[in-house]
């Protein structure tokens, strides 16, 4: 009896080597990777520390990551990809990174979806797209949606879905002024003589009011809700200033971040990646 119970307690051990498939492209061959586990854990515990720690098995999936493999593949059918066709390809295709499950896939395409910037780095999302009429129905750019594995919509390329905001919202055309200064109703000159009725004002009367030429704004946003605010400041403030003509809109976006236990490796790397992929044009970590 304490022969078996030592057999079966080192049986465990002899299950030390994990058997990974890979694919770096989807032309390639499909090749396997012999690697060593270690620990004395439970097996599937000691699969999960290596994967995360040989970076094989993903646990968090960057928007623009996402939109990379889209592009490179790609994972587009058309100028759309449905969420649950993208989820199906990251769960069948070894060349894509290996995530821990669908819920990460998800969360990219939320954080893509609500990007500020994601007509240049990320996609758009659609409700449903109508065939017969060939427009997308609920599309959604810089703002919050809320998926799920199992939502029926689809992801649109960016440049497909601002084509279809552009043309759908239109910036109001002002009337021109006519020749001589402003129109008006009331008393003014006209030709040299006085009157009443409508006529253009030439001088004499009220100074003409000079329309604001510049729009400046600083607010802080909760770094926990930071999507959804950027999306309603996208909404609210940035989608009337874009939308006069002529406008030249600049938006930045100012990280401050104190961590009084400091940055570990991991995340100093993948932060700066992270910030390098979404094209910052300056970022550091200090030790100070």
């Amino acid at each position: 009896k304490a022969a078996d119970s030592a057999a079966t307690a080192r049986l465990p051990e002899t299950y030390h080597w994990l058997l990974v498939p890979e694919q770096m492209t989807p032309q390639a061959p499909v090749g396997w990777q012999a690697v060593k586990l270690g620990s004395s854990d439970a097996l599937a515990v000691r699969v999960s520390k290596k994967l995360r720690s040989d970076e094989t098995l993903v646990l968090s999936l960057g928007a623009t990551i996402l939109r990379k493999h889209l592009d490179d593949v790609p994972l587009w059918r058309g100028d759309h990809v449905a969420v649950k066709q993208l989820i199906e390809d990251f769960a069948r295709y070894l060349y894509l990174p290996r995530i821990a499950g669908p819920e990460v896939l998800v969360q990219a395409m939320q954080d893509g979806v609500a990007l500020l910037t994601w007509h240049s780095d990320s996609f758009a999302y659609a409700e449903s797209y109508d065939q017969a009429g060939g427009r997308y129905r609920g599309l959604h750019g810089g703002q919050v949606v809320t998926l799920s594995e199992d939502s029926a919509g689809v992801l649109v390329k960016p440049d497909v879905a601002q084509h279809q905001m552009d043309a759908e919202t239109k910036p109001a055309i002002p009337p021109e002024p006519s020749e001589g200064g402003l129109t008006g109703v009331g008393p003014g000159t006209s030709g040299g003589q006085s009157g009443q009725g409508t006529g253009t004002t030439t001088g004499g009367g009220s100074p003409t009011k000079v329309a604001p030429r510049r729009f400046y704004g600083t607010v802080v946003v909760d770094p926990a809700r930071a999507g959804r605010d950027a999306g309603r400041i996208a909404d609210e403030v940035i989608a009337h200033l874009v939308g006069q003509l002529g406008a030249e809109v600049t938006v930045t976006i100012e990280i401050q971040a104190n961590l009084p236990s400091g940055a570990s490796d991991q995340l100093v790397r993948i932060v700066t990646e992270n910030s390098r992929t979404l094209k910052f044009t300056s970022l550091g970590f200090e030790s100070e």
